[in-house]
């Protein structure tokens, strides 16, 4: 029978209250992500320094809160994502898309089973963004020619690289924190394949149910392709002498259209072209070129009293508009796109790409947002902007790295470099494997083999790089750090260890998990990773148990980021290209992080207990 645990000291209770509002702070969408883990690590910086932490005449350096950005768990996870960009870069995985994307046209079904298998496969050793990103016009390619939902494609592939993710040590960030934070505190490091068996039994299990039952349970969902109503023309509004445009200032056109109105350029006479400036005054005669949907056209044409042209011909039955040449597209923002926590106005978008950003769908559906406010909404990751432009330009988009284009016949990139990438990775997955280098090691030389072989640039291996994760990683590891330190875990293993004092050690085990699930879907899951690993250690004191099956606990249980499409950034993506909503998360994820979780309990206690 165990008591419950006298209060920590006052460093402790201050961490444990700040460890719950950083958690809070983790799930704001208003807030970056960036800056909740900057103002974490300033919290815990400044509250060392105001109030010292002294044990055993040691003192608790604030400097060494930042250490974390030297951590070489951080340091691999930003290797890994530079390798998975070059993977990207170069088409190396070109070949499973093509012979997939044949395949689905003849066995469907065989074709999503493979898909599946295939997906969690390459995402046991890679990040699974890329992974995503590789998959995603495939599926959606096939809906669109078949004209099948992609309701029962898009969220099962996503939610396989997650499970697939999980079985190595460099599967996911998430795994390479747990070793790494396991290590430091004094357990054995495990190697790369050291827990491959619970989490691949467990992985065919859930394979089965992406498989057979989730495309049975989700509504028919449609990727936003196949939406083209607001598609926009280029038109002529001839002014005349009856005009209330005559004698105006462009200004004052724009104004009287209540800033809707853009005026693209304007023609006078048959060989002069003058730049549209604000004060340039319009005449009887002049043509204004613009460009909009043709109810807004037929407003302007209204408001203005002029009247509405298509080339030479005057609208009418026989001369309707034509969009002739344009084509819609959907481009993915992601990671590298260089587009994140900025607005399309401030990465100058129309003038760079030539081409016109028609909606912004967020959340799986389309903003409520007028078209000239477009350029105004701050970017995030996952989001989708329906353009329109030539095909010529559009194909120029799908050619620029970083960007993700979906306009159902997406060809994939090939480079002759793409033996040499797969290659570099290969080296990479087998010097850590068999413990010829560390994982940190063989990372940093998978990353200069792939510069020095110009598989990818200085340019891209940065756009790689995500903010959010070097961030989150460093403050999660501050937090860990501080609760280790002051006794904080100690009194939460002790407070776990209690409540669950009922339980036998196999029950403790599937306990923890199941907390870690739960966390990892209201927070960062490297965040639930990092707190939950030095708990899960004093844990093991506390009950005399080997550690090792209570960390792995705490790393599947960070894993299972299933039931929200904000637990895991792929999740996202998912959501946004194939129109799903927060409740079809839930609706397959619930039940998959149950499955998971029942199983990796009876195996954990089978194989370590």
């Amino acid at each position: 029978m165990f008591a419950w645990p006298d209060l920590p000291n006052y460093h402790a209770l201050a961490v444990l209250v700040l460890t719950l509002f950083a958690l809070y702070l983790f799930r704001r969408e208003d807030i970056p992500l960036e800056t909740s883990s900057l103002a974490i690590l300033a919290i815990l910086a400044i509250g060392f320094s105001v109030f010292p932490f002294i044990q055993d005449g040691k003192v608790l350096e604030p400097q060494q809160l930042f250490s974390g950005f030297g951590h070489e768990a951080l340091v691999t996870v930003s290797a890994l994502m530079i390798i998975g960009q070059g993977l990207v870069r170069t088409g190396a995985l070109e070949p499973i898309g093509r012979n997939l994307a044949k395949l689905w046209k003849i066995r469907p079904s065989l074709s999503l089973l493979l898909t599946l298998i295939i997906a969690a496969a390459l995402s046991a050793f890679m990040n699974n963004t890329p992974i995503v990103v590789l998959f995603l016009p495939i599926l959606i390619n096939v809906a669109v020619r078949t004209g099948s939902p992609t309701s029962g494609m898009l969220l099962p592939m996503g939610l396989a690289t997650l499970i697939g993710g999980m079985s190595t040590t460099i599967g996911t960030s998430t795994n390479l924190l747990v070793v790494n934070v396991a290590h430091d505190l004094g357990l054995a490091r495990l190697g790369m394949f050291d827990f491959f068996l619970p989490a691949s039994i467990s992985g065919g299990v859930a394979i089965l149910y992406l498989w057979l039952v989730a495309p049975k349970i989700l509504p028919v969902r449609l990727a936003a392709i196949s939406d083209i109503k607001p598609r926009l023309f280029t038109a002529y509004l001839n002014v005349n002498e009856e005009s209330s445009a005559n004698n105006q200032t462009i200004s004052e056109l724009i104004r009287l259209t209540e800033g809707a109105m853009k005026v693209d350029a304007l023609q006078r006479g048959s060989d002069k072209n003058l730049i549209p400036l604000p004060d340039t005054v319009v005449k009887a005669g002049d043509r204004l070129q613009v460009k909009d949907t043709p109810e807004n056209l037929k407003e302007f044409e209204s408001l203005l009293g002029a009247t509405l042209f298509s080339g030479q011909y005057k609208l009418d039955e026989d001369h309707p508009l034509r969009a002739e040449k344009q084509k819609l597209a959907e481009m993915v923002i992601i990671q590298s796109s260089g587009l994140i926590g900025r607005t399309l106005s401030q990465a100058n978008f129309a003038h760079r790409y030539k081409v016109s950003t028609v909606a912004l769908h967020r959340g799986g559906r389309a903003m409520d947002i007028g078209r000239s406010s477009i350029g105004r909404v701050v970017l995030q990751v996952g989001d989708i902007l329906l353009i329109q432009g030539t095909e010529e330009q559009i194909e120029q988009m799908k050619e620029r790295q970083g960007l993700l284009i979906l306009d159902g016949v997406s060809d994939l990139a090939h480079t002759s470099k793409a033996p040499l990438a797969l290659a570099i990775i290969g080296v990479v997955v087998l010097t850590a494997a068999t413990g010829m280098l560390p994982i940190v090691v063989s990372a940093i030389c998978g990353v200069l083999a792939m510069l020095l072989t110009q598989c990818l640039n200085w340019r891209e291996a940065s756009s790689a790089l995500s903010t959010q994760v070097v961030m989150i990683v460093a403050a999660s590891l501050a937090l860990g750090s501080a609760l280790m330190e002051t006794g904080g875990a100690q009194y939460l293993a002790e407070f776990f260890v209690a409540a669950s004092s009922s339980l036998p050690p196999g029950g403790v085990v599937s306990a923890l998990m199941l907390l870690m699930a739960i966390l990892t879907n209201i927070v960062s899951n490297n965040a639930a990773a990092v707190i939950g690993t030095p708990i899960a250690i004093s844990v093991a004191d506390q009950l005399a148990m080997p550690a090792i099956p209570f960390v792995l606990a705490v790393l599947f249980g960070a894993n299972l980021s299933y039931a929200t499409p904000v637990a895991y950034k792929t999740n996202l993506l998912v959501m946004n290209a194939g129109g799903y909503s927060f409740t079809d998360f839930l609706k397959v994820g619930i039940p998959l992080i149950v499955l998971m979780w029942v199983t990796l309990s009876f195996l954990l206690s089978y194989l370590y207990l």
